[in-house]
């Protein structure tokens, strides 16, 4: 059955698959200029239909990500939509992908939203920038460009849900990753201001560039392009994906240039401009947006296992490890003297759980709403041993099981696996719904464990949490 809605641009043409309203590929903003912001839509003539994805930004090669981003134009930013009654006024969750600022699309099978709306919410995914073309800082552009889409989606959502069921009071943003680390710039940035009323951060990277760093590694890819800076605007905006692989792949020989960044392999990420991102979100937070916030137990094991260490950390490499990236390097190895759980808690607490625990800290400190979690139940797939890895979350949170590259770290679909998702999935719409996850705010101290036996307890990485006194630092040139 053909779904003709009157958007901004047009009308579109959606349709019902099982007992959904879906729509696809919706224009959100015109085709972006290199470099430039977005801009508004253009219009179009007729229904569009609306059943497709539309094309992604290019792509890093990470993943095989660039074999998704096939030469279709340059109609990147474009939303889809999943709605359980579209003369409804429901809770509107907008979802934002990560991928390390370098790839990432609404496409992909992980993302459908079907399952979560079937939960009574309407589900909304969408395309923005990554890599140089979203979040690299250039002279004479605007800088973080990818997020200024972020916020076109969110304007596009308040102008444009209720003719799919949603409520523009009710809009929740929820990422995870790099899209953990978007929705806290989001927190953060005037120009989302009132976009979105609640908000979901599972996993929130750490990592914000000084626009001198930000500069400097822009410089490095514009020259494996042969290029000067500005000249990228110039560049097929098809090769600037491989100049940041390229960059990223030889960043362990710039750490005397980059710090840790460069010990992060970390090319890219939103800049502190002081316009755009005034601040870092820990320092930005009002508290008028509820949040809810969390991580896994052990982020850092699938990032050691794609690295090919995960059980081979040597003494050398982790001692580097507590040296360059925790507060106190003498507390972690006391605390922690087996060289591959050292390597593994300074990382995952420095990447990944201090920065979401410090969000919450910092909500707290500005008189705002926070909820803390931490998923603990262990990944059975890809042979076991991976744990409450980063990324296992995704699967559960969508109720994707089997459809994606991350239901991988699922294995084959089980009982165990059910029920832990269930239980996120229900914790994420009630949130949506009604601001209430269905366990306490952390100013009571206590944390939502997921896992087979839930729990409500005590923070549990006490030794983390005594350590990170202060909020994540702004990365700069060394």
């Amino acid at each position: 059955m053909h779904l003709d809605i009157a958007v901004a641009g047009g009308v579109v043409r959606g349709r019902t698959e099982e007992d959904l309203a879906v729509f696809r590929g919706i224009p959100y903003a015109a085709p972006p200029e290199p470099f430039e912001p977005p801009r508004p839509v253009d219009p179009w003539d007729g229904p569009r239909e609306a059943i497709g994805f539309g094309p992604p930004p290019p792509q890093s090669t990470a993943f095989g990500m660039d074999r998704q981003s096939a030469d279709d134009g340059d109609d990147w930013l474009t939303l889809n939509v999943w709605s359980p009654d579209l003369g409804g006024a429901l809770p509107v969750m907008v979802w934002i992908q990560g991928g390390a600022y370098l790839f990432g699309m609404s496409g992909l099978p992980e993302y459908d939203g079907g399952n979560l709306a079937r939960d009574g919410v309407v589900v909304v995914t969408f395309n923005y920038r990554v890599g140089l073309e979203g979040f690299g800082q250039v002279d004479g552009a605007v800088p973080n460009r990818g997020l200024l889409d972020q916020v076109a989606a969110l304007e596009w959502v308040q102008d444009n849900i209720r003719g799919f069921g949603g409520d523009p009071g009710r809009v929740t943003v929820f990422g995870q990753s790099a899209g953990a680390g978007s929705v806290a710039a989001l927190l953060a940035m005037p120009r989302a201001a009132g976009l979105f009323r609640r908000a979901i951060a599972q996993s929130v990277p750490g990592t914000y560039f000084t626009p001198e760093l930000a500069a400097d590694i822009a410089r490095e890819c514009a020259a494996e392009l042969g290029v000067t800076p500005p000249q990228l605007r110039t560049v097929d905006r098809r090769l600037l994906p491989a100049a940041a692989d390229a960059v990223a792949a030889r960043m362990g020989d710039l750490v005397g240039r980059w710090g840790r960044a460069a010990h992060a392999s970390t090319p890219l990420a939103p800049v502190v401009d002081g316009g755009v991102l005034p601040t870092t979100p820990w320092l930005g937070l009002t508290g008028k947006v509820q949040l809810l916030v969390g991580h896994t137990r052990h982020e850092q094991r699938l990032l050691t296992a794609l690295s090919g260490m995960l059980g081979a950390v040597t003494r050398s490499q982790a001692d580097e490890t507590a040296r360059v990236f925790a507060p106190d390097p003498q507390r972690y190895r006391e605390s922690f003297p087996d060289p591959g759980e050292l390597y593994e808690v300074v990382r995952s607490d420095w990447l990944f759980r201090m920065p979401s625990l410090k969000l919450a800290q910092a909500q707290l400190e500005v008189g705002g709403t926070a909820y803390l979690y931490e998923l603990t139940w262990p990944a059975p797939g890809m042979g076991g041993g991976l744990g409450a890895c980063h990324g296992l979350d995704v699967p559960l949170v969508f109720g994707n099981l089997t459809a994606g590259q991350p239901a991988l770290l699922l294995g084959p679909p089980t009982a165990e696996a059910q029920g832990v998702s269930d239980q996120m999935r229900h914790a994420w719409t009630a949130f949506a719904t009604h601001g209430d996850p269905g366990w306490p705010t952390h100013d009571t101290g206590l944390t939502r464990i997921f896992d087979v036996e839930p729990a409500v307890v005590d923070y549990p990485e006490q030794v983390s949490r005594d350590v990170w006194v202060d909020y994540p630092e702004v990365l700069d040139l060394v």
